[in-house]
C-alpha cells in the first residue's frame, strides 16, 4: 500500500479548501486501503462476527455520499443503489456476489456528484432543511469527514486481517 498517493490537505487554506481537502483525503484513503486486492479479498468479512468487508464499506460510502449530498443538500429523490432485501440491515453490506468494479464505479460517480454539489454552493453557510432538521453545507462536509474517518479505521483492521498490510 505504500505506493498509493493521497492528496495532502493544505495546512494554510481557507475553510472550504481545508474541509474539501480533508474529505478528499479520506476518500483517497479508503481507495488506498482497497488497492491491490482481489474480488474475493474485497468481499472478505475478516473480523468475525462483524459483517463488514472492504467492499461493503465502499458500497456503504457510495450510499452515504448519495444520501447526504444528493438527497439532503440537493433535495433529490434518489433510490438506493443496493435495495434492502430485509429491513434489519443495509443491503450494501451484502457482498457475497457483489461486483467490485460496479461498486467502485458507483462510489466514484457519487463522489464526483458530491464534489460538484460542493463546488456549486455559494458558501459553506448554505443551509438546507431535510425532514425536521436544518443542516449547513459545513456540517455535511464535516460529518462526511467523520464518517470516512471512522470507516477508514475499520478498513485498517480489515486490510491487516486480510493480508497483513498496515498503513497510516
Amino acid at each position: 500500500m505504500d505506493d498509493h498517493k493521497r492528496t495532502e490537505p493544505s495546512r494554510v487554506a481557507d475553510d472550504r479548501t481545508s474541509l474539501t481537502g480533508f474529505l478528499q483525503y479520506q476518500r483517497e484513503t479508503l481507495a488506498w486501503k482497497c488497492a491491490g486486492l482481489s474480488a474475493e479479498q474485497l468481499r472478505e468479512r475478516a473480523v468475525p462476527p462483524s459483517a463488514l468487508s472492504l467492499l461493503g464499506l465502499v458500497r456503504h460510502m457510495a450510499e452515504v455520499e448519495r444520501s447526504w449530498f444528493r438527497m439532503v443538500v440537493n433535495g433529490e429523490e434518489t433510490r438506493a443503489h443496493w435495495p434492502r432485501r430485509t429491513s434489519d440491515h443495509f443491503a450494501e453490506f451484502d457482498v457475497d456476489s457483489a461486483d467490485p468494479e460496479e461498486a467502485f464505479r458507483i462510489w466514484e460517480e457519487e463522489c464526483a456528484r458530491s464534489r460538484a454539489t460542493v463546488d456549486a454552493a455559494e458558501s459553506l453557510d448554505v443551509t438546507v432543511q431535510w425532514r425536521d432538521e436544518v443542516f449547513s453545507l459545513r456540517y455535511v462536509i464535516t460529518h462526511m469527514i467523520e464518517e470516512y474517518s471512522r470507516h477508514n479505521g475499520h478498513a485498517d483492521l480489515l486490510r491487516e486481517c486480510i493480508d497483513g498490510t498496515t498503513g497510516e
